[in-house]
């Protein structure tokens, strides 16, 4: 029998359990597919477990040699051609994906690459313009230009696309709107 208590997560274990699902889609935004993108995550965390002491920083550490490998993983020719071929795929699809979903995808694949890498370094993994600039190896005044231009031109795809949806809901008539309408109010 053991008696020994059980052993507690190591910093890399716990690394990769708070920061595993981010970098799969900062290998999106990177341009890998979903399949990649797990395959660079798992060889970045075999990397880290054959450190003799965790960095002094482990999550910049692991974005630095996650972002490394994603860019190396790019570089030969059949992944690129796979990678076209699945590019109209950038987020797996999930059951319950709504169309403000889907619509928001789209937009955001549409987007130059260095703009969508620094929104999902902002937005999802909440890193400052100075931790991204020093990431990408660009100033901090780049990575918010990136940043703030890649939101300008999420909105106007966003704006268009309803705009779109409006105009040919006005076109074809909107038959569940009539369902929708409220009771007629008595005058008192």
């Amino acid at each position: 029998m053991n008696d020994a208590a059980p052993h507690p997560p190591s910093w890399c274990e716990q690394l990769f359990h708070a920061r595993a699902a981010g970098l799969i889609l900062y290998g999106r935004a990177l341009g890998l597919s979903h399949g990649e993108a797990e395959d660079v995550v798992q060889e970045t965390f075999l990397a880290l477990l054959k450190l003799a002491d965790a960095p002094a920083q482990p999550e910049r550490y692991c974005l630095r040699a996650f972002r490394h490998r994603a860019i190396n993983y790019r570089r030969s020719l059949w992944r690129r051609v796979t990678r076209e071929f699945e590019a109209r795929n950038w987020f797996e699809p999930t059951a319950v994906e709504s169309h403000e979903e889907a619509v928001a995808m789209r937009c955001l694949r549409t987007l130059p690459a260095e703009q969508r890498e620094v929104i999902v370094l902002k937005i999802w993994h909440a890193h400052t313009f100075q931790e991204i600039g020093e990431l990408l190896e660009v100033s901090p005044h780049t990575a918010a230009g990136r940043y703030r231009y890649g939101l300008q031109r999420l909105r106007a795809c966003l704006l268009e696309n309803r705009e779109n949806e409006h105009e040919h809901t006005e076109r074809t008539g909107d038959p569940l709107a009539f369902l929708d309408a409220p009771e007629s109010v008595p005058h008192a």
